[in-house]
């Protein structure tokens, strides 16, 4: 590697750990407002977006031009593909982060009510994963990008009951019912985030080892199901033969 390009590299990492700092801290200051419900700190997330977007397109903007002045190959071109995905999937974590909050934005004004979901682990978990993901970017740590793809169903699982509870909630409590969307809406842009931390979790294995895993998830899926029909008692079809003869 040239001494030029590894400044470039070395200014293009600085970059992107910085933009990955500003979304981690907009994510905890969602999460924040939700839970106290402050309509202020909602809004300094939401006027941070602007910078998030700039930072995103800084970053792309850097990657576009290493890759056409060096012409990058081997381990460094792995790690300009990786950064602009990366990129891309902070860019999303920080619009998210808006998302989350507008709805707190909205529910300071609504009363309190009994939440429909497990928000704090929920919050926690996904957090967890954003962080852990970027300390496997800034160690190089397979390893720890994998335990960051395995605690994605969790949050599934903590998303999928949310719609169960939300469901009969709303059915018998219908003054609730627009605090209770706001809640639905949530619980989804976090499974979404903890979504978007897998995803930079794969590259990470990516970059560490080569191997191309973003779609390993839905093989897997499909593996255990294909063992879940084999396994599956099969229908005992003796009696009816027995009468048939």
């Amino acid at each position: 590697m040239s001494r030029h390009l590894e400044r470039e590299i070395g200014k293009l990492k600085k970059q992107i750990l910085g933009l990955s700092a500003m979304v981690e801290e907009s994510l905890q200051k969602a999460v924040s407002s939700l839970d106290r419900r402050d309509a202020v700190l909602a809004c300094d997330v939401i006027e941070c977006d602007r910078e998030v977007d700039s930072m995103e397109v800084d970053i792309e903007e850097e990657c576009l031009k290493i890759l056409a002045l060096h012409q990058p190959v081997a381990n460094d071109l792995r790690l300009i593909v990786t950064v602009l995905k990366m990129n891309d999937e902070l860019e999303r974590i920080g619009d998210l982060a808006v998302n989350m909050a507008q709805r707190s934005r909205d529910l300071s004004s609504l009363p309190r009510i009994e939440l429909p979901f497990e928000f704090h682990r929920m919050a926690d978990r996904a957090q967890w994963m954003l962080a852990r993901a970027i300390d496997a970017v800034i160690g190089l740590d397979s390893d720890l990008a994998r335990d960051v793809w395995g605690s994605d169903r969790e949050v599934d699982g903590y998303h999928r009951d949310m719609y169960r509870n939300a469901k009969s909630r709303i059915h018998d409590n219908g003054d609730e019912v627009e605090a209770i969307l706001h809640w639905m809406g949530v619980s989804r842009f976090l499974e979404r985030i903890a979504d978007h931390a897998t995803n930079i979790a794969k590259d990470v294995i990516y970059l560490v080892e080569g191997e191309i895993v973003r779609h390993r998830g839905k093989e897997v899926r499909a593996q255990r199901k294909d063992a879940d029909a084999q396994s599956a008692p099969q229908e005992d079809t003796s009696e009816a033969s027995s009468d048939g003869g």
